[in-house]
């Protein structure tokens, strides 16, 4: 792709895959400094400042600047003294609150920095990623302890979203959030000490996750006997809610809950050697050609179409093995390769909700939104942030979001965001979101022009334009 000669929807149509709506300093960036300069910014956002407005947001939330382990210490204790002391009703009541409000926060300002993160930051290429990488690697926020691990959980993807892939399967593998969410803290060798003091056994649930969700997908080879030997592998990765043991950060391998056995794993005989046999079974998964296919699959169906191109997806392929898994390097890739620039594809992904409802306020130029509205808003959109009950994660093709009901949603959402839903003391900029949304069609140009001056910024939030990217 010669980016020095792109048309404006050309360099439109970039900005609007590698962001999450186009604003006003992206245009001048790309004006000051051309669209391959951008690009290769976003590429390396260690290398990008933060929006100062972004760090003012992120100071309010105060339980994502306190380790989680604290927080599960804390929990921890109100729960233990529940158990273990003689107390009055009212006094009950009142820690059952304190757990209460301590899960509701936790979880909520969770939320709450991942939405501001999506608005605000300039790194919006990485931000992107984290979208697609949290919900590759999806867990459920109400599920137990998860939502004490949410940040967290976050945090370490967002370090490797455009890094290396195994190091990014390796995170999520050891995360108390995953191992919460997908059971693997139960997963135990029925033989082992701890298999037979607690009468507790084996559990698949990760392993089959592990293969068929988060590298080699449904149809890669694997068998119900590489389940069970995956699943024998990782007996003993679990949890540690005080930070007294493993890491001391969450994760703990218990070798008196792992199985002892030699293994064999995908044609490979893994021998036993505790927890190095789980790190040799990630190896194993992430250089796998069955797992470089599915993740390109996967990229080009989130950032090209929804039935991705096969010449793409194998270019994408031959360049995960190539690169040993490197995620920038294939981003580079398929922002550069002919089909991501075809204009058949061209304002041809329907948004998510999330997508949407973001890219409005971005394009808007909205000022301090209110976000507890913005995710009740994403709840009555059927897509509530961190709350996918089901380990696939949602969807991102047109086919699970495209039907009457829900776009008589978006209208009506569009309608009320324009006449200040989202933020009371801030009128919509007119002006700046006909700019940011670049060319509208004929049609679109002419019931605005025939409206209500003040039913214009409606009409374009509502419009075709607005739901495609």
């Amino acid at each position: 792709m010669a980016t020095s000669k792109l048309t404006q929807s050309q360099e439109r149509h970039i900005l609007e895959r590698l962001s999450f709506g186009v604003t006003s300093s992206q245009l001048e960036q790309v004006k000051v400094q051309g669209i391959e300069a951008y690009i290769q910014s976003q590429l390396s956002p260690q290398l990008i400042s933060e929006s100062p407005i972004l760090d003012n947001y992120l100071a309010q939330f105060s339980s994502i600047h306190q380790e989680p382990i604290e927080l599960q210490k804390k929990d921890y204790l109100y729960r233990k003294k529940l158990r273990t002391s003689q107390l009055s009703t009212k006094e009950q009541k009142k820690i059952r609150q304190k757990i209460r409000n301590l899960n509701v926060q936790v979880r909520d300002e969770a939320m709450d920095a991942h939405l501001t993160r999506a608005i605000y930051s300039n790194r919006q290429l990485q931000e992107v990623m984290v979208d697609f990488w949290f919900n590759h690697f999806n867990v459920y926020a109400n599920k137990g302890a998860v939502r004490i691990w949410l940040r967290d959980y976050e945090s370490k993807i967002r370090t490797h979203a455009l890094g290396n892939f195994r190091d990014l399967l390796g995170v999520t593998a050891k995360h108390p959030a995953m191992l919460i969410y997908l059971d693997n803290k139960k997963n135990t060798d029925p033989n082992s000490p701890g298999g037979k003091a607690n009468q507790i056994g084996l559990n698949e649930n990760y392993a089959r996750e592990l293969m068929e969700l988060h590298t080699l997908g449904i149809d890669g080879g694997y068998s119900q006997d590489d389940v069970i030997a995956l699943a024998r592998i990782l007996t003993g990765w679990g949890v540690d809610h005080q930070g007294k043991k493993g890491d001391k950060k969450g994760f703990f391998f218990n070798k008196n809950r792992h199985d002892q056995q030699d293994k064999l794993f995908l044609g490979h005989t893994i021998s036993a050697n505790g927890i190095q046999e789980g790190e040799k079974a990630l190896d194993i998964l992430a250089s796998h050609s069955a797992t470089a296919h599915f993740i390109s699959s996967k990229l080009a169906q989130y950032f090209v179409a929804d039935q991705p191109p096969t010449r793409l997806v194998n270019q994408l392929a031959e360049e995960f093995i190539t690169s040993q898994g490197n995620i920038r390097q294939l981003m580079d890739v398929l922002i550069h390769s002919p089909e991501f620039n075809q204009p058949e594809y061209y304002q041809q992904k329907f948004k998510t909700p999330y997508q949407y409802l973001v890219s409005l306020v971005r394009m808007a130029g909205i000022e301090q939104p209110n976000l507890k509205r913005m995710r009740g808003m994403l709840t009555q959109l059927s897509m509530p942030i961190h709350l996918c009950l089901a380990p696939t994660g949602y969807d991102y093709t047109q086919s699970a979001w495209l039907n009457p009901q829900a776009m008589l949603q978006r209208t009506s959402l569009a309608t009320a965001i324009a006449n200040g839903a989202l933020n009371r003391d801030y009128g919509i900029k007119q002006k700046q979101l006909q700019n940011n949304f670049g060319s509208l069609s004929p049609h679109t140009k002419q019931v605005i022009a025939k409206s209500p001056v003040k039913l214009r910024a409606a009409l374009m939030m509502g419009s075709p334009e607005a739901m495609y990217r």
